[in-house]
């Protein structure tokens, strides 16, 4: 959630912020609320303040064999009086808050304006494969011919948007996981396995709701009502929710594994074919609760880290920095990893590292006690760290050999029992 007091201080900034992230923001009802709200809560105290002095004035009163009806008549009535401006404050209050919640984030100030096109690669590695001598395959007939992923008993099962690991391919996607989580409790993260069903509160402080509401599963039959988590990023930001945590507990570094489940698959384009885009993907999530002074840093680190992961499997990816418009709705910057899919000719990402800022932190209060003595909003982060559903297909297609037979990555090998190479079942 966006401070008000900085819409109410340079409301020209904000709109211009929020115009970089195609977003048209008029501040005339926030600031007229804002105005009433200040009159009705000063009105409101005046009269508290009355009606104390006529209270604490009744023991003396009292002992001078002074008439206190009057006094009394005069608390009530200020109590009726002030019971209408609590109401009307309330009222103002809570449409101040619906103008503030659906507010995204405001990106940081070096993000250029606009969409997908003016996000901007910083950073590439590795070299496309050179498949020399023999045609290569894209990785749904290399999963089905080296008896990895079972597409069709998946469709029977669940529908599209699914698949099914096998045999070494379920090891080898365990494998994927075990690399990912050994690598960041290597670096001090602390493993979280959450739970996969959040109530509503969880997806307000994220920022997902209450725009996005209509983005989750929700299940039907609970109350409170829950929804099935769309990311571990969900419930690792609401860990510290309604706390104030102390200096030297910052920062935060949590990680966690979990399914993801995805309203919206991929359609039957040929880019979202087989495990590119469906409705439940594995992946490890990194979360960073920081100080203000300490987020940029920590973002940076953690755009290494998923960086870190594919360079140690040896894939070819492009690092991006999106444009405001691209950044999603809670936060300040994100920068992209995507990987080369050499059948498709193009980068689709596998990790978003983002800077939520304070914005997470305002909307669920999660706070920290300051070397000033005060207390501040935390900035949180998030990053993936990995997704597999693209690492895989990535993987597969990168390291496929002449023989029809994959390459496992060396680091992946120990998880694999050693194993070096898998072959195709069928020709």
């Amino acid at each position: 959630m966006i401070d008000v007091k900085l819409i109410l201080e340079k409301p020209d900034y904000v709109v211009a912020a929020l115009k970089k992230k195609n977003w048209d923001f008029d501040p005339k009802a926030i600031q007229s609320l804002s105005a009433e709200r200040l009159s009705l809560l000063k009105e409101v105290e005046t009269v508290k303040a009355e009606q104390n002095k006529l209270s604490s004035s009744v023991p003396a009163l009292k002992k001078e064999g002074k008439d206190l009806k009057p006094i009394f008549a005069r608390v009530k009535e200020l109590g009726a009086a002030n019971k209408e401006n609590e109401a009307r404050l309330a009222e103002v209050e809570a449409k101040l808050k619906a103008e503030l919640e659906v507010l995204p984030n405001l990106p940081d100030d070096d993000l250029v304006g606009g969409g997908k096109e003016n996000n901007t690669p910083i950073y590439s590695y590795g070299k496309k494969p050179d498949f020399a001598g023999f045609t290569p395959k894209n990785h749904v007939e290399l999963c089905e011919s080296l008896g990895l992923i079972d597409y069709k008993r998946a469709a029977k099962i669940s529908g599209t948007g699914t698949w099914i690991y096998t045999g070494l391919g379920a090891q080898l996607e365990w494998a994927l996981l075990n690399y990912f989580i050994s690598s960041h409790l290597a670096d001090g993260y602390t493993m979280i396995l959450p739970p996969h069903l959040l109530n509503y509160q969880s997806g307000y402080t994220a920022g997902q709701f209450p725009k996005f509401s209509e983005d989750v599963f929700w299940l039907a039959d609970t109350d409170p009502k829950k929804f099935i988590l769309p990311t571990a990023e969900t419930a690792l930001v609401n860990i510290h929710r309604d706390e104030i945590l102390s200096l030297d507990e910052l920062p935060k570094k949590y990680f966690a594994y979990t399914p993801c489940y995805r309203k919206e698959a991929g359609s039957y384009r040929t880019e979202e074919r087989g495990m590119i885009r469906g409705y439940q993907f594995d992946k490890v999530e990194m979360v960073q609760y920081t100080t203000e002074e300490g987020s940029d840093a920590a973002f940076e680190e953690m755009v290494k880290k998923a960086q870190k992961l594919l360079e140690g499997l040896g894939l070819c990816y492009q690092l991006d920095k999106l444009a405001a418009g691209d950044c999603s709705h809670s936060m300040a910057r994100t920068y992209d990893i995507e990987v080369w899919i050499p059948s498709m000719g193009i980068y689709k990402e596998v990790s978003s590292v983002s800077n939520a800022r304070d914005y997470q932190a305002r909307r669920g209060m999660i706070r920290y006690k300051g070397e000033d003595g005060k207390t501040h909003f935390c900035h949180t982060l998030n990053g993936s760290g990995l997704a597999t559903s693209r690492v895989y297909p990535a993987m597969i297609e990168q390291f496929q050999q002449a023989d029809g037979s994959f390459l496992i990555p060396e680091v992946l090998r120990p998880y694999m029992g050693g194993l070096e190479v898998i072959k195709p079942i069928k020709k």
